[in-house]
């Protein structure tokens, strides 16, 4: 006899569903409130995004990882717009890929998630009404510049190791739930509330870094982190302080193109495998630090420049501490179980012997 799969058989109609109402929607908004113009004014960032929506949906790295520099660096927009673009358009691309993981039935690192939820939801708007109003437009550039270039040269050298995880994400589910609301309120705060990225990058790095997580679970738990905050952080400042000038633009003519190529990387990201994909994302995270000290070489000077190369040092070694942790914890739990495993079996006594 066959014995039974224990793996839920998928259920994409429930992303096939969830595509036919978004594209419904934004048809309706576009068409009957005559915004294709707008659509066709802003291609560039659209033929952008169909790449940012596939780093978004097959990386750690949300969709904003792209569409930040590409709006900032490249169409040289206000640091705050490309912020604002960030939430909006990974609030559809990341959402459909969330859609996507759930629907497949993929496994997630789902105590840790939790944590990170409640943490975000208290986090992300404490830092869009405290501390991201007081970061100016060079600051945001050179705090994502310097985030994410750490990132990439951690992939650039530990890239095996990262790649060869095996953990499932899971260990005592208090510890997980913990550790993911502090990453959650921390990362919500901070980087995510003045970047509009990054939550995702932060969850990540703890599950292979501290939890030594298999790939196949740290990216798709970090690409649901990632779809919360920015739904979080767009419904906040809707609320709030509102959307800079032109977001609502650039997301009509991006949205139709993210909501199929996060999910697409998802899916495409099996076939191919992550650690080509993870290398090419670290050299692009590596290249975007260059263009924005290139870029800012004015206001920075030598002294700034040196003093954000530190930065990436500083914060690539929080990185490594973090895994330094990761392996002492592994290092017990193997010394524990292995400990377990030399006692003696007891043997049965019989009764009457």
């Amino acid at each position: 006899m066959i014995p039974r799969t224990t793996t839920p058989a998928p259920r994409l109609w429930i992303w096939l569903l969830w595509l036919g109402l978004f594209y419904a929607g934004w048809s309706w908004i576009v068409f009957a409130g005559a915004r294709w113009s707008d659509v066709v004014a802003h291609w560039p960032i659209a033929l952008a995004m169909a790449a940012g929506s596939y780093v978004a949906g097959s990386t750690p790295m949300g969709g904003g990882t792209v569409g930040f520099p590409i709006l900032v660096l490249l169409f040289e927009q206000p640091a705050s717009l490309g912020r604002d673009f960030s939430f909006a358009v990974q609030s559809i691309g990341m959402t459909s890929a969330s859609i996507f993981i759930f629907a497949r039935r993929l496994p997630l690192a789902t105590d840790m998630l939790r944590g990170a939820m409640l943490g975000t939801l208290v986090g992300t708007p404490i830092g869009i009404a405290w501390i991201a109003p007081f970061v100016s437009g060079v600051w945001i550039k050179l705090a994502f510049a310097v985030v994410w270039a750490s990132f990439g040269v951690l992939h650039l050298y530990r890239i095996n190791e990262i790649a060869g995880a095996t953990g499932s994400g899971r260990s005592d589910r208090r510890w997980d739930f913990r550790v993911g609301l502090v990453v959650g309120l921390t990362a919500g705060a901070t980087v995510a509330s003045v970047t509009g990225v990054g939550i995702d990058m932060v969850l990540y790095a703890t599950l292979v870094l501290l939890c030594r997580t298999d790939l196949k679970v740290a990216i798709p738990t970090s690409v649901v982190i990632m779809a919360a905050t920015s739904l979080i952080g767009i419904a906040w400042k809707n609320l709030t302080t509102g959307l800079q000038p032109g977001v609502f633009e650039n997301w009509l003519a991006a949205a139709p193109i993210v909501a199929l190529g996060a999910p697409l990387g998802v899916f495409v990201v099996n076939l191919v495998g992550r650690k080509p994909t993870l290398l090419f994302v670290a050299v692009l995270c590596v290249g975007q630090f260059v263009w924005t000290c290139y870029d800012e070489r004015a206001s920075l000077g030598l002294s700034g420049t040196a003093a954000a190369a530190g930065a990436v040092l500083v914060v690539l070694l929080g990185f490594e501490r973090l895994r330094s942790l990761g392996m002492a914890r592994f290092s017990r739990r193997s010394a524990v179980a292995g400990s377990l495993d030399a006692q003696p079996t007891p043997i049965p006594v019989q009764p009457g012997t």
